[in-house]
């Protein structure tokens, strides 16, 4: 088990622990006020602790919470990003994948990417990108673009718990 380094989130008040973890899951807050309303004790001062109570909220929530928090993901080397727009781990994310190394056939790639499978899916392609590179998510986005909708939407709250436990790790 790992110990948060720079906080113990059992000794937050409700409105630190939700200013501390309420980006862990992208631009929805509901997931840290959920985590602190289910009780405060030494066991979250565990990162994997934390991250299964985190991970279980967003997998036991209603279809509609699910598919907000999945939209609230930016694109992968999208406009958002190429404009400035991301949150801070979404910069950190990307760029830690060479995303911002595109070349212009490679960026072009994304947008298409990007643009078809918002269209068969109706939400963005989700990767936890830690550890990937740019032809590596690439391939994924290839790849996971042929898959049936429920299959995606699964593997998009799979990758969006991994992204969770990688923004948990840094703190």
């Amino acid at each position: 088990m790992s110990t948060f380094q720079s906080i113990k989130p059992s000794t937050l008040s409700r409105d630190a622990f939700v200013s501390v973890f309420a980006d862990i899951y992208e631009h929805s807050p509901w997931v840290a006020e959920k985590a602190f309303e289910l009780g405060q004790d030494a066991s979250i001062d565990q990162i994997e602790t934390l991250h299964q109570r985190m991970s279980d909220i967003l997998l036991s929530a209603d279809h509609a919470s699910q598919l907000a928090l999945i939209n609230a993901h930016p694109d992968l080397a999208g406009k958002a990003a190429v404009q400035g727009q991301l949150t801070e781990a979404s910069t950190n994310e990307q760029a830690g994948a060479g995303i911002h190394q595109c070349t212009a056939e490679e960026f072009q790639r994304f947008t298409e990417l990007n643009d078809a499978y918002k269209a068969k899916f109706k939400f963005p392609f989700i990767m936890a990108v830690k550890g990937s590179n740019r032809h590596q998510i690439l391939a994924a986005f290839e790849t996971r673009i042929h898959n049936p909708v429920d299959t995606e939407f699964k593997c998009a709250l799979a990758e969006i718990n991994k992204i969770a436990l990688f923004r948990l790790l840094t703190l």
